[in-house]
């Protein structure tokens, strides 16, 4: 009678295993989820930001050659 005490016990904790198991899987999906929501968020930032200082250097480049004097 005993064995199957312990054998119950064991498939219990077998069980609980396996649920925390399926939960830190689906923690990890979700954060790795919301980590590539947040790299693409840095990236689109970052290139932007590129993209705007590069379009100032553009005009500051054609306001350098409007002010020349044309010989």
């Amino acid at each position: 009678m005993r064995l199957r005490t312990i054998q119950v016990i064991a498939a219990l904790i077998a069980a609980v295993a396996f649920v925390l198991a399926f939960m830190a899987a689906g923690v990890f999906l979700i954060s790795s989820l919301f980590m590539a929501v947040g790299l693409a968020a840095v990236a689109w930032l970052a290139w932007s930001l590129v993209r705007r200082v590069k379009l100032w250097g553009d005009i500051q480049q054609i306001r350098a050659r409007r002010r020349k004097p044309v010989a």
